[in-house]
């Protein structure tokens, strides 16, 4: 469709009644969600970066235990990043965490520990963006300011009728044109929340229901039998395919972990000494290369044991195969001061107490069962 055919679809008296179906549709409609019972901007932008990349299924009873150990942005500052991330562990992307931290702290140091207020501070913030920004405004104090995800970049492009790359530079900048030009006067907050649900429950990636649209007979892409091709299909992903060893070095009650280093995946988190190996090595120098791998992480000589368990998961763009032996520490001499500074030695029913991956939490649970 041309820019005239999309220019149309936004016409005051379009917009007018964009906002009078949707929210009239959302009063009606809305689920009963935790974070939508308050107005207090620290509770929203947990919700809100907890949300990014997450199911909403997933992201309640995390919001709800994460608001219970830090109810404010003093409490969350005070806490140690070990805390911070074990109340995390599960939700992935674990910088959302870090950064959560290190915003706290911030919001201490300049705020008075006061969630701010203005849009510039709040996106001044680490880790919040020009979306998180006007969510978490819009919703709190109903500050006029649009939102671009993606369930809204779905929403919006359908709207319109928008046939070009949605991810392009061009395709955002269009998409964000729209999303601040079909904002009401007020109530902008539901409005935007009203966008969002309508992407989750009706108009969703595949099969959307046009049938229970409140919003159909203003969509584009309805009109001109558009909806399966609007937005236009992401390339699809190249996966690459990892073999990895993790190494679970334990000494009578107690197992040693190693912390995982800025630039390292899962940075701040603890995890068992693992490392990536080809393929050849899983065969005839399979012994060989737990032992170095083990030495290079952790300082120490060990002498690996059974093989534990096989973890297939992923890992954005890595597939990843992962081979878990048992293994304990050389007796001797050879050993003493030479484990590595970002290694410890933990009791095995102390392994709740600390962050760990998903595959080293499911490890753990072999350990303590």
């Amino acid at each position: 469709m041309g820019s005239s055919g999309r220019a149309a679809a936004l016409s005051p008296s379009w917009r007018q009644s964009l906002a009078n179906r949707l929210l009239a549709w959302f009063n009606q409609a809305a689920r009963d969600l935790p974070w939508r019972r308050t107005r207090d901007l620290y509770a929203i932008w947990i919700s809100e970066v907890m949300l990014q990349q997450t199911q909403v299924a997933t992201v309640v009873p995390y919001w709800e235990r994460f608001l219970a150990r830090f109810p404010d942005p003093t409490s969350l500052a005070a806490a140690d990043e070990r805390e911070v991330l074990r109340q995390w562990e599960g939700l992935g992307y674990y910088r959302r965490a870090r950064q959560l931290h290190a915003a706290a702290n911030k919001i201490v140091c300049e705020h008075d520990g006061v969630f701010p207020a203005t849009y510039d501070a709040v996106r001044a913030l680490p880790g919040i963006g020009r979306y998180t920004a006007g969510a978490i405004l819009s919703i709190g104090l109903d500050q006029k300011l649009p939102i671009l995800e993606a369930n809204t970049i779905r929403v919006l492009s359908r709207l319109s009728g928008y046939t070009k790359d949605v991810q392009s530079t061009a395709g955002r900048e269009y998409l964000w044109s729209v999303a601040e030009k079909v904002l009401p006067n007020s109530q902008c907050g539901f409005f935007n929340q009203a966008l969002m649900e309508l992407g989750s429950e009706i108009c969703t990636p595949k099969a959307p229901a046009c049938g229970g649209c409140p919003v159909a007979q203003l969509c584009r892409a309805c009109q001109l039998n558009l909806v399966d091709k609007i937005p236009r299909p992401a390339k699809r992903m190249n996966f690459e395919e990892l073999t990895e060893l993790a190494v679970i070095v334990r000494d009578g009650p107690k197992v040693l972990l190693r912390h995982c280093q800025p630039g390292e995946r899962w940075a701040g988190l603890w995890d068992f000494p693992r490392f990536a190996v080809a393929n050849g090595q899983m065969n005839g120098q399979l012994k060989r290369s737990i032992i170095a791998g083990a030495r290079q992480l952790t300082g120490l000589e060990i002498e690996p044991g059974d093989h534990l368990i096989t973890i297939k998961h992923g890992v954005t763009r890595f597939r990843i195969t992962l081979h878990c032996y048992a293994a304990q520490p050389k007796r001797g001499g050879e050993n003493r001061g030479k484990r590595a500074p970002k290694t410890r030695w933990v009791a095995i029913d102390s392994l709740a107490d600390y962050p760990l991956s998903t595959t080293g939490r499911k490890i753990s649970g072999l350990l303590t069962a």
